[in-house]
């Protein structure tokens, strides 16, 4: 029977690195063997150490605003989580109440965005029947959408799993920000949120599948590369990647393969016209490979995932990161 997690103070580089063969790993567990492992236990893997007890089940909240923007509904809605529930500064708090604060705040984070992608419209799926589902993802997609189809599952399961976390990126020391500086839980998660739905981070993914549909619509990915060079000097969803041969990137790219995704001949065009394209005009080796965000928009488009909603997918898998890092950064505030 698992027993309650106790988060301790551990350096950065432990909840995230990358191993001898060049693997990144989450606490000392390579990504590549974490595929097809439920969410929930990515998460717990990341905050706790260990896959159980992992993330658990979002409390019944509803969305307490609409914007039309499910970024901004989220953040919004995870700012209200504090005087809602009372949540106190970290400065004020032990470490398992943080970790429980982390969690719900999380798990709701995910809720929130199901609600919002559903729209105002639509009559909001039951309570029971989201209680039928057996995983986080699953809930989240009977949430959204009344169903869990089970491709789509594995697919984001597989999307979250990648982006979960990346080292200390400018969303993650945002969220250690606002940990050292006290905040409460959602604060911190809602901070990150602020800087990871922008434009040139989590925004990113729908920018790069524009270029894709672009190319799926004209035929000549080389053409739409050149224009948006010439306009822009980069191109949205290459470089960028900490770790430069990320099997992560493989691995989105691999799932986009085995479906067959409708987008999968477009990409790869745009990433062979992008990658010459960028090399010619000079830039690092590096920073012309298309990323794991490139890779992992045209995966949620196969799903079904709109482009207005797939910076608020990619906030959904950072919240793990985000969770730990918060964690490792309340240890320290009374040293």
């Amino acid at each position: 029977m698992p027993t309650t997690p106790q988060p301790s103070g551990v350096p950065a580089e432990e909840i995230f690195a990358v191993d001898d063969a060049g693997r990144p790993c989450y606490r000392g567990r390579p990504v590549t063997d974490l595929v097809g492992v439920p969410f929930e236990q990515v998460w717990g893997l990341l905050v706790d150490g260990a896959g159980e007890p992992g993330l658990p089940p979002a409390e019944p909240f509803h969305l307490p605003a609409r914007t039309g923007d499910t970024r901004v509904d989220v953040l919004s809605a995870l700012a209200q989580l504090t005087p809602a529930w009372s949540f106190r500064p970290l400065s004020e708090i032990s470490a398992g109440q943080a970790r429980d604060n982390l969690a719900r705040a999380s798990a709701l984070a995910l809720s929130f965005v199901a609600q919002s992608a559903r729209g105002q419209d639509v009559p909001a799926v039951p309570q029971r029947e989201v209680d039928l589902a057996t995983t986080i993802t699953e809930r989240f997609l009977v949430r959204w959408r009344g169903e869990a189809d089970p491709v789509a599952v594995a697919a984001l399961d597989t999307y979250w799993l990648a982006m979960a976390e990346n080292g200390l990126t400018p969303s993650t020391r945002t969220a250690r920000l606002a940990a050292s500086a006290g905040a409460d839980a959602a604060s911190c998660l809602a901070a990150a949120v602020a800087v990871g739905g922008a434009p040139f981070l989590g925004g990113a993914v729908a920018r790069g599948l524009a270029l894709v549909e672009d190319a799926a619509s004209t035929g000549d990915a080389a053409a739409v590369v050149r224009r948006h060079l010439a306009a822009h000097r980069t191109l949205p969803g290459f470089g960028d990647e900490l770790v430069p041969t990320d099997v992560r990137l493989r691995m989105l790219r691999e799932a986009c393969e085995r479906l067959d995704a409708r987008h999968l001949e477009a990409a790869t065009a745009v990433a062979a016209a992008g990658q010459d394209a960028l090399a010619e005009a000079g830039h690092a080796v590096a920073d012309t490979r298309p990323n794991s965000m490139f890779w992992g928009a045209v995966l949620l488009d196969h799903i079904g995932v709109g482009a207005p909603l797939l910076s608020a997918m990619y906030l959904c898998g950072r919240t793990a990161g985000w969770s730990a890092h918060v964690l490792q950064v309340q240890a320290s505030l009374d040293d």
